[in-house]
Order: structure tokens, then sequence, then C-alpha cells
């Protein structure tokens, strides 16, 4: 009679997928709040761009920062100036340099449209936000035009009279 083993095999138990929200895509790794409020975002287009593996690491780390950031087209290609990406904790001397000039990815197509729509008057490339897709770093940048003043208060304005007004329906129904 041939001998039972007498163990078990188990199997490989799953990662938690919800280890790490911002290599996952649940969670953005930087995310520009102060550009909705100094520009009309007219436009939204998600682009690739080219990063070394320490940028990577860092933008995982969540030391991304786009607050300054703008994007150009010159010579028919798509850059990121200005994107603060910090330094990896644990790099070396090859570490990157946080401030360079970042290449974005684009189809052809679409960066010939965008020359035609930058050219005119008061419109720029903003980067909005940082994220992970497929294991890739995608980066959102909208086709801005910039805010007066008085557009600024009055966004503030209706956002604040929207408020009031959320409040109000919310103490109504408690109310009841």
């Amino acid at each position: 009679m041939p001998r039972q083993a007498s163990h078990q095999i188990k199997a490989n138990p799953e990662k938690n997928p919800r280890r790490d929200p911002t290599a996952s895509g649940q969670r953005d790794a930087a995310v520009n709040r102060i550009a909705s409020h100094n520009y009309f975002l007219l436009e939204k287009f998600e682009t690739g761009v080219v990063l070394t593996g320490t940028e990577v690491k860092s933008v995982r780390s969540g030391t991304a920062n786009l607050k300054d950031a703008y994007g150009i087209i010159k010579d028919g290609e798509l850059w990121l100036l200005n994107a603060h990406i910090g330094p990896y904790e644990h790099g070396n001397i090859f570490n990157h340099a946080p401030l360079r000039t970042r290449k974005l990815l684009m189809h052809q197509e679409e960066i010939r449209k965008l020359i035609g729509k930058t050219q005119q008057k008061g419109l720029t490339l903003i980067p909005t936000r940082m994220y992970f897709k497929n294991g890739r770093v995608k980066v959102e940048i909208a086709l801005a035009k910039g805010k007066q003043l008085w557009d600024k208060r009055e966004t503030d304005r209706r956002r604040t009279t929207d408020k009031e007004a959320r409040e109000a329906i919310a103490r109504s129904r408690k109310d009841r």
C-alpha cells in the first residue's frame, strides 16, 4: 500500500491589492489643487511620462508636487517643466534631479491638435494630477485659460452659495 503524504499543500495567498493604494491606482500620487482656482480647465488629456527608476519610486512614496508645473510643446514633442519629484530616500549617487524637464508621451495627432490650441491667446497646458494606471505613471494635463481676479472672486462666491444651500437642505431634512 502506498504511503499517503501527511502534509497538505496550501495555495499561495494572493497579495492584498489595497496594501499600497497609490501604486494600485486607487489614490492619486499628486494633485494640483490650485490649478482649478487659477485657471478655467477647458479640456483634459491623459499622457504618459518618461521617468527614471528612482523617480517612479519617489512618486510611489508620494513626494511629487505639481503646483508650479506646466507643459510646453517644443519641436513637436510635449514636455513637463517645474514638476518637483523629490529625491528617492534610498537612492545613491545616481539619484535624479528633482526639477528636471520630463518628456510627456502622447499620440502625434493629439499633439498637433494641442499645438493649434495653445497658440491661441491665453491658453496653456497645466498638469492637474499624477497617478498610476496598470503600473505606469500617468499625468493628466489640462488645456487651461488663466482666470482674472474677479473670476476667482466669482468662483468663491458661487462655491459659498452652493455650500449654504446644501447646508440649508440638510437642516430642513434633519428637522423633519
